[in-house]
């Protein structure tokens, strides 16, 4: 009996180390669908569909999410600058939002997320949001992995100028499908998106699209997940109240400048 209980004991202490261990390097693709307005009424013109074009590919990124069972975070993979495309001597600036670094806790349920606007730096502490995931009867491969569908929907607010040159608040509904793996068996997946029995391998909100294109369990080389520590600490409300009234100053701005001929307006998201 004493050898039996010894080995017991050796068991759930090598099983502890096992899963202390377990690390895995995840890296997505992204694909934006793009809302493009033109003034003068050329929607169908030459020039739109080419800009179309350059600024698909120029949406086009790479991240990499690094995980263990209760950790993980998630960064855009640096790439040279590709200018910005210029077409029929209108020339496009494109800015992206995002995080720097996002940290996620899952056994804590929080995060930490630091990035950049307008030259300063903030992080963003508060607890991970809940989604209210409806797990569906459909599978489909993505690379080796079986994957299971999971969807849920939410109601969101987007601002936007209307035809008569105003600022308008409109509610929008979003339905976010999730494609993930019970093969591997983290609650994670990439940017905020996690709470399902394994790791998301694809997301789709009909805007954004993120798809993993490559996977490494347990690498050779040890990887380490800190949290960031540099910037203005603020709530996720207080942040989001901070970029609304910023978005609205550019909305203003572009809204004094409509007419003109020169104006385009891009909508990312919503």
């Amino acid at each position: 009996m004493k050898h039996i209980a010894i080995i017991i004991v050796m068991l759930i202490v090598t099983g502890t180390a096992i899963a202390q261990d377990f690390q895995g390097v995840a890296t997505y693709k992204s694909h934006r669908k793009i809302d493009l307005k033109i003034n003068e009424g050329n929607e169908n013109s030459e020039m739109q569909k080419s800009i179309q074009e350059q600024l698909s590919k120029q949406f086009q990124q790479e991240y990499t999410l690094v995980f263990n069972k209760n950790e993980s975070t998630y960064k855009q993979n640096e790439k040279l600058e590709a200018p910005s495309p210029r077409v029929t001597g209108i020339q496009i600036q494109i800015s992206q939002g995002g995080a720097d670094i996002l940290y996620k806790n899952i056994k804590e349920n929080r995060f930490t997320e630091k990035t950049e606007i307008y030259g300063k730096q903030f992080l963003i502490k508060d607890s991970l949001r809940i989604n209210n995931w409806e797990l569906v009867n459909e599978t489909k491969n993505i690379g080796e992995y079986t994957c299971f569908k999971a969807i849920f929907s939410e109601d969101y607010t987007t601002q936007t100028i209307n035809d008569n040159n105003e600022i308008e608040t409109v509610t929008k509904e979003r339905t976010t499908i999730a494609w993930y793996t019970p093969q591997i068996s983290v609650n994670n997946g990439p940017e905020n998106y996690h709470g399902l029995p394994g790791l998301i391998l694809e997301i789709n909100d009909g805007q954004l699209t993120l798809i993993c294109s490559k996977i490494v369990i347990n690498p050779t080389e040890k990887v380490n997940i800190k949290e960031p520590t540099k910037g203005k600490i603020v709530t996720q409300q207080k942040f989001d109240e901070i970029m609304e009234k910023k978005n609205k100053e550019m909305m203003e701005r572009f809204q004094s400048r409509r007419g003109d001929g020169e104006s385009i307006m891009i909508k990312i998201g919503g």
